[in-house]
């Protein structure tokens, strides 16, 4: 399935948030049956299946270098990342046209079951890094507080991002975007703690970053 093709996918997905805005006269004549109920999960999961997985991955790693892993991903990152989507706060076609049909409750049952999927780790590589330029990735993230956020083990929580075997390509775009503020974020740290790197270090972090952790360790 293509990603169009499974971007058409939400115009027909049950509004599983619709009990939740009925009118309080209507559940009252409608008995104990029309009490709202939470998002369930397992409907997500089989939305997650039809929706998402044709561009993230069913186990929510793809080999698209511009797709993010949502494998590992905490669900409190996920629901703000989706809001921010269907704000039109941050700007990509496909998911902009997915998130802006979602509801509140979509929002949550999406993102509550993003935050079960167990980090995947990523494919062996091609050929062994590169050992001077994942020392001196190490050092820039020591340097700059990144393993202050993300964690020594750069899985991240809460509203922080799992970034560690995350792809490459997506890291350093999205490392030169919230240098450069096309990125926005829900917070102002990510633009002031790039602000002073120089560009090509950035490279460098997104080389380590996505070959975390090193062979051995």
């Amino acid at each position: 399935m293509t990603c169009t093709a499974a971007l058409a996918l939400v115009a027909i997905s049950p509004d599983v948030g619709g009990q939740q805005k009925a009118p309080a006269a209507r559940a009252k004549s409608s008995g104990p049956t029309a009490t709202a109920k939470p998002p369930a999960a397992a409907s997500y999961a089989q939305r997650f299946a039809g929706l998402c997985a044709a561009c993230h991955g069913a186990n929510g790693r793809t080999g698209e270098p511009l797709t993010p892993v949502l494998a590992g991903q905490p669900s409190l990152y996920a629901i703000t990342q989706l809001f921010l989507f269907r704000e039109g706060r941050r700007s990509n076609e496909a998911m902009t046209a997915v998130a802006k049909t979602l509801t509140d409750d979509d929002l949550r049952g999406f993102s509550d079951f993003i935050g079960t999927l167990p980090p995947v780790p990523a494919p062996p590589p091609a050929a062994p890094p590169d050992a001077v330029r994942m020392a001196k990735g190490r050092a820039l993230a020591e340097q700059h507080k990144c393993v202050f956020c993300h964690g020594a083990d750069l899985a991240g929580g809460q509203q922080v991002p799992r970034i560690g075997s995350q792809h490459e390509d997506y890291l350093r775009a999205s490392l030169h975007g919230f240098q450069s503020g096309s990125r926005p974020g829900y917070t102002q740290a990510m633009t002031a703690a790039l602000s002073q790197i120089p560009e090509a270090d950035l490279d460098i972090l997104a080389y380590y970053v996505a070959r975390f952790p090193p062979a051995g360790k």
